[in-house]
């Protein structure tokens, strides 16, 4: 580990998060500080500190000829992208206040948001996004002015044009950008200043504007690197959103903050490839980019002969009786000694998939799965759960690799508190909780006390100093890839179809939702009749036409939900829910745990083929 080594930029010396970046310029001029793929080129492309500061003048002079003023939000909506930082860093320069916006969501939720924040200028990503988000903006005063990023792509470009010719809001970016110039000095500005707006998922209703101040995400991201040591040579693989809080704090602002190099993924699709051409020392990432690779392996391992697979769970549990070892937890035994044996025949082949040269990889933003924990642990992989929200900058706790605990979601950051409440709800105090909600005070008001107590929603309960999740004091579904749906209003939206008697929407912790549905008993007999099954024969409820329809008047009922709020697939029933059977309260609660349990197989059969 000679060749490591640390050169952090400390809170004070930054003071803002412009400030950071200038800090890091200052320090590391000739150093990589990007990678992403040029598809025009058709290869790896890299910018420097030194260049990096040099394109940020420019975006920095283009807003500045826009007139806004100190405190004006702007807007991105843009894949993950050197232009996503650059245009981030010249707005929070000038003291504006960026709001992101996720590429796939809907548009009328991103029209809301923009009006929500009185946006005046968004940058978008392509022609085609501009002419969805569009027609649903309609004559709304926000944004003031659109700036569509030059794609790469030539088939656009009249597109791009001809948006920018018939909408005198729109402008091509390589257009408006000015030459680059001499970056700016650092500015003496406030850290207590509001830096960006990030709207939750929205769980109920309208989704919320969280507002962070500078100092709210710089001392999150000095805090994480208080527990996990990120140096100058290590480089991050960036591909969640970078308008998650998760990816922007962690492979953002903390990669700048110690100097490290951040390459964009191409895709998920592509992940597998850009893991071996990158070779990632640190990678950020939801259970369900880990839940992938996991069924991956078990599909390959399914096709093998019993020998390998016996070889194959050996050396996980080798492996994990290994890894609790160098954490102090348990002594020798002689299976140790098959360790470096297996480490080079199954482990390594592995993580050489992994790109052969991880460090710490580090789970968030929803619960890992325990085995797929174990499996990965016990290959080699330095698996690190950690949790947070995007209210408190967004990382609470994480697990040091020095004292890992995969059960726990890890050990507070430096100079967070936590305390338990009422119903085991976990409260914390520090210095990355959150402003209050946009133009929502009641909201605030319910969640974050005079004295600066946040409350998570979460049950918790606190072993030594690591930190274990418990349950959800709000009925919310957390997918494995982080979104949150409240199941209590989809079903509430699928039960307004007649056909529908009772409803209940599946998928904490999955990688996606599925239902269970009780059928109307008097519409079934004419309803079976129609797709030519006996409503007598149990098996008729299983019929592939049936299943079909039923998901389609799922899909329609939620229609008005957000794009990840699909149900994939649905197990129906004629037994009604009840207080006689045990399934119901007597106030005529659905009993969530009850059903669950009593349908525990059929939930099992809609996840065991992955979509």
């Amino acid at each position: 580990m000679s060749h490591w080594s640390e050169d952090l930029v400390s809170i004070e010396q930054a003071r803002t998060l412009d400030g950071l970046f200038h800090q890091r310029v200052k320090r590391s001029p000739e150093r990589i500080a990007y990678r992403w793929f040029d598809r025009e080129r058709n290869d790896w492309q890299t910018l420097s500190w030194r260049e990096a500061g040099e394109q940020v003048s420019r975006w920095r002079s283009a807003l500045a000829a826009e007139g806004l003023a100190v405190g004006d939000r702007v807007a991105i909506l843009l894949r993950n992208c050197p232009e996503w930082l650059l245009f981030d860093q010249a707005a929070l320069s000038l003291g504006l206040v960026t709001v992101p916006l996720y590429t796939d969501d809907r548009a009328d939720s991103a029209a809301y948001i923009l009006a929500d924040a009185a946006v005046k200028l968004l940058l978008i990503q392509d022609a085609g996004r501009w002419k969805r988000l569009a027609p649903v903006i309609g004559d709304a005063p926000w944004p003031q002015r659109v700036v569509i990023l030059d794609g790469r792509e030539t088939t656009g470009e009249a597109t791009r044009h001809a948006a920018a010719a018939t909408d005198p809001r729109v402008v091509i970016a390589r257009d408006w950008l000015p030459a680059p110039g001499a970056p700016a000095p650092q500015r003496n500005a406030d850290g207590d200043a509001l830096a960006t707006i990030v709207y939750t998922s929205g769980t109920t209703g309208r989704p919320k504007g969280v507002m962070l101040s500078h100092r709210n995400i710089l001392s999150n991201a000095h805090g994480a690197l208080t527990l996990i040591d990120v140096y100058q040579q290590d480089e991050f693989l960036s591909f969640l959103p970078l308008s998650h809080m998760l990816e922007r704090t962690g492979s953002y602002y903390l990669p700048m903050m110690a100097g490290a190099t951040v390459a964009f993924a191409r895709s998920v699709g592509q992940l597998g490839e850009d893991l071996q051409t990158i070779r990632p020392s640190v990678m950020i990432a939801v259970p369900r980019v880990f839940e992938r690779v996991h069924q991956r392996i078990a599909d390959q391992l399914a096709a093998r002969p019993a020998p390998v697979r016996w070889l194959f769970a050996l050396a996980v549990k080798v492996g994990g009786m290994q890894f609790e070892r160098a954490q102090g937890r348990r002594g020798w035994h002689p299976l140790l000694l098959l360790w470096p044996l297996l480490r080079r025949k199954v482990a390594r082949p592995v993580m050489d998939k992994l790109g052969g040269r991880m460090r710490a990889a580090v789970s968030g933003g929803a619960p890992l799965p325990p085995e797929v924990a174990r499996v990965f642990i016990g290959l080699g992989l330095p698996l690190l759960q950690g949790y947070g929200l995007t209210e408190t900058s967004p990382v609470i706790a994480v697990n040091p690799l020095e004292d890992n605990r995969p059960q726990s979601v890890g050990v507070l950051l430096r100079g967070i508190q936590a305390r338990i409440g009422a119903d085991d709800e976990l409260q914390v105090k520090g210095p990355g909780n959150m402003l209050g909600y946009w133009n929502n005070h009641a909201a605030t008001a319910k969640v974050l006390d005079a004295e600066g107590w946040f409350s998570t929603g979460d049950q918790a309960r606190i072993d030594g100093r690591h930190l274990y999740i418990t349950g959800r004091i709000k009925d919310i579904l957390v997918l494995s890839n982080g979104e949150k749906v409240p199941p209590a209003d989809m079903e509430m939206a699928i039960a307004l179809d007649p056909v529908f008697e009772q409803v209940l929407v599946v998928g904490e912790g999955r990688s996606y939702l599925t239902a269970l549905a009780v059928l109307n008993s008097d519409l079934w007999p004419g309803l079976a009749v129609e797709y030519g099954l006996d409503p007598g024969r149990a098996e008729s409820l299983r019929a592939s036409d049936l299943i079909k329809d039923m998901l389609r008047r799922i899909r329609d009922a939620l229609a008005d939900f957000p794009g990840y709020a699909k149900v994939r697939r649905v197990t129906l029933t004629l037994e009604p829910w009840s207080v006689e059977n045990g399934l119901m309260t007597p106030t005529m609660k659905v009993k969530r745990n009850a059903v669950l349990a009593r349908y525990q197989d059929a939930l099992e059969a809609m996840y065991a083929d992955p979509l």
